[in-house]
């Protein structure tokens, strides 16, 4: 049985005390109980005394053992018991009492109806916590589902940009696949992806233009390049890059590389960034990445923040 669905001690005096004021008469006390649907098996033995022997018991005594049945029953006896607390509640026309009794009936209707609205703002309380924490906790079973499909795909990406490192023989399909190894990476960390960008002649529709990607970060349109050579990165592959970044006004510049970067590079992106905001990564950062599962976001934003604040348009993050 729930507790919480009976009467309280409280709720029981003041119904015992109540019901046979708002009474004329004994016969009145079983009418009222029989009227808000108590069962005729709790009502038959008072019912009885009344009707063969109505001196031996008071309308107290009526009172008192009806509602301690009523009180023991589970669920079955719970309609029975709102309907009784409404029809007192309710009660308005003390005019029927004993004209010795109506202010008293009034001063113990009074005191039902402050113990119920407490009890009802108790249950208001508690159903108003229930439901934060029942929020919480689904908003936590929400967080915890999108966290487990987000380890499952960073999962998936690992073993696919594994898979790339057995593909020396192969380095045009390998460089592709990196491409949408690492654009799906992003997607999984939430970053805004346009993959493999082409900027087509509006006469002709020639391919004038092709970028491996283009990220949005921080509100800022980022363009990503992703190049996977056996040799350091050159300035003849970075050229192209730089390029495309300086004919975009608010753009700025990611580069990946395999096998790291030439000094020369390395120094003309540090001279860039007066001009534009450019940072470079390794791919060894993108691997220990994943194994850490670590956020890319804030790795992104950690070099951004180092070649904007710090200059340094290779800081290395490792660990």
């Amino acid at each position: 049985m729930a507790d919480s669905f009976h009467y309280s001690s409280e709720i029981v005096q003041l119904l015992i005390d109540t019901i046979p004021v708002l009474c004329r008469s004994k016969r009145d006390v079983i009418l009222f109980f029989q009227g808000a649907g108590v069962e005729p098996a709790d009502l038959a033995e008072m019912a009885a005394i009344v009707r063969n022997n109505p001196n031996s018991i008071s309308k107290f005594d009526i009172s008192r053992d009806l509602i301690t049945k009523i009180n023991t029953r589970g669920d079955s006896g719970l309609k029975v018991r709102r309907e009784i607390i409404k029809r007192v509640v309710e009660f308005d026309n003390f005019e029927h009492c004993w004209e010795n009794d109506q202010y008293k009936a009034k001063g113990l209707v009074a005191s039902i109806r402050e113990a119920v609205n407490k009890k009802d703002s108790f249950t208001r309380m508690k159903q108003e916590r229930d439901a934060e924490r029942n929020e919480r906790v689904a908003k936590q079973q929400v967080e915890r589902s999108l966290a487990a499909q987000k380890r499952t795909k960073l999962e998936a990406i690992n073993q696919r940009l594994s898979t790339l490192f057995m593909m020396d023989d192969k380095p045009q399909e390998r460089g592709k696949l990196l491409e949408g190894v690492l654009n799906d990476l992003f997607k999984a960390y939430g970053i805004h992806v346009c993959e493999d960008f082409r900027r087509k002649d509006p006469d002709s529709a020639v391919v004038v233009e092709q970028i491996d990607g283009v990220i949005e970060l921080d509100g800022t349109i980022h363009l990503v390049e992703m190049k996977w050579l056996n040799s350091a990165i050159g300035m003849g592959e970075f050229s192209p890059h730089i390029s495309r970044l300086f004919i975009r006004s608010n753009a700025s510049g990611i580069f990946i590389a395999a096998n790291g970067y030439a000094s020369t590079v390395v120094s003309e992106c540090r001279n860039l960034l007066n001009q534009k905001t450019l940072f470079l990564c390794s791919l060894q950062e993108i691997v220990l990445l994943l194994h850490r599962q670590d956020d890319l976001v804030t790795f992104l934003k950690r070099k951004s923040q180092a070649a904007i604040v710090g200059k340094n348009p290779l800081l290395e993050i490792l660990s």
